[in-house]
């Protein structure tokens, strides 16, 4: 269960345009909180709140030196929604194969 929770908390903050166009722009590299503030157009506060978001589900991690938070991203909560993605794709696969041998079985018939 502690699995899903981990991939629930990272399709929760992706789930947010904001935090969406925050990640966008820290895979060009690091940003300051201000420097994402500006580009979201929304104050300091509410993109401390979105990054919160963003760090609980382990997609953007946070350094603070002097008064400036430098954030970048942190592959690991992809990496959780990844093999969660990549498990589901397997399954419908397979199906999507069974039901392919029914249906030429049925149209040899």
């Amino acid at each position: 269960m502690l699995k899903h929770q981990a991939v629930d908390r990272v399709f929760h903050a992706l789930g947010d345009t904001n935090r969406r166009v925050v990640i966008e722009r820290l895979t060009r590299g690091p940003a300051t909180v201000s420097e994402l503030a500006a580009q979201l157009g929304v104050t300091v506060a509410a993109t401390v709140q979105h990054l919160r978001v963003l760090q609980d589900s382990e997609l953007v991690r946070s350094e603070k030196v002097g008064r400036v938070r430098t954030c970048q991203i942190d592959p690991a909560g992809l990496r959780n929604a990844e093999a969660w993605l990549q498990r589901q794709r397997t399954a419908w696969e397979h199906r999507l194969d069974r039901l392919g041998a029914v249906l030429d079985d049925q149209t040899k018939e």
